[in-house]
């Protein structure tokens, strides 16, 4: 049965690591853009960044701007680095996504509490090798989701 994607949560995207670069991002996205720089990003240890909200006063949909280079600091190797460009989607149970990625034989890697002590983070590669993120969906998700198989 396939995966139930429930909603988009982020995009992750990279800067550099120099002194200025996050006050930079944070100049453009908010600045420029006019967008919203969410001031709830917890302290990721070695991962300077910020999240900016794509809808204001809403933290379903961001963007995830993260300072590293090479391997960050939350790296097990070259190819299992949450700050690696990537989409997350919130599906409707991370626990059935698991067993159905293994179920499938699909490679995946996941990190639990990086950005809180509950959170659990699966990391999957499409086809042509971009990261996919997968995360419980927040209850808000859920409930929208529910409404509108309803309808």
């Amino acid at each position: 049965m396939p995966i139930k994607v429930v909603g988009f949560m982020h995009h992750g995207i990279r800067i550099g690591t120099a002194d200025d670069d996050v006050e930079k991002a944070r100049s453009f996205y908010g600045d420029l853009l006019g967008m919203e720089v969410d001031s709830q990003r917890p302290e990721i240890p070695g991962i300077p960044g910020l999240w900016v909200n794509i809808d204001p006063g809403q933290r379903t949909k961001q963007i995830h701007v993260m300072s590293a280079e090479g391997q960050s600091p939350a790296a097990r190797s070259d190819r299992e680095d949450p700050t690696l460009p990537h989409i997350a989607l919130a599906v409707e149970d991370l626990d059935e996504a698991r067993r159905e990625l293994d179920a499938r034989g699909v490679w995946y890697w996941e990190i639990g509490g990086l950005v809180g002590p509950s959170s659990a983070q699966v990391f999957v590669r499409d086809p042509s090798g971009n990261y996919v993120e997968l995360q419980q969906a927040p209850p808000e998700i859920l409930a929208q989701s529910r409404a509108a198989d309803n309808d």
